[in-house]
């Protein structure tokens, strides 16, 4: 691997060299120009949980879930994985907390694709009536909003 100062001093050489001027009647060929970089962060929502057991295991009583009030507004770095249905998602947040995500319009590809991606705002915040996620395909679905799940006893 070469020497980081090294390679810092061949660069600062090279822009010194092209930023000198020519002697009167010369042409170097050299052009300068500006770069402006932009960045942009899409998020991917895996939907099913990485590091699951290998092995079986024991089957467990499926948990029945109650909607209750849920937020406009969800971190987006809380995001942790989804379970897809027809017509709505199942945000799992990290710390165990489910949210439903209530979808508008046709969104058949999420479960076929088996994922699909969050575009979060420059707030970081996911939000519903605002904000929409993106299936794997192509296709745009609105959140219409959001429903917190609580588990029935």
């Amino acid at each position: 691997m070469p020497n980081p100062s090294l390679a810092a001093f061949a660069f600062i050489a090279s822009i010194a060299a092209a930023a000198t001027p020519a002697p009167a009647g010369q042409v170097t060929g050299i052009e300068l120009a500006q770069v402006t970089i932009r960045g942009r962060i899409i998020i991917r929502v895996p939907s099913r949980l990485r590091g699951a057991p290998a092995q079986q295991p024991t089957p467990v009583r499926p948990i029945k879930w109650a909607e209750k009030k849920g937020p406009k507004c969800i971190a987006a770095d809380q995001l942790g994985g989804a379970i897809v249905a027809a017509d709505y998602v199942d945000l799992v947040l990290r710390g165990g907390d489910r949210v439903r995500a209530e979808l508008d319009g046709d969104c058949s590809g999420l479960g076929y694709y088996g994922g699909f991606y969050v575009k979060p705002s420059a707030d970081g915040q996911v939000c519903a009536g605002r904000d929409s996620i993106r299936t794997r395909s192509g296709d745009q679905c609105t959140i219409r909003k959001f429903k917190k799940l609580v588990a029935k006893k």
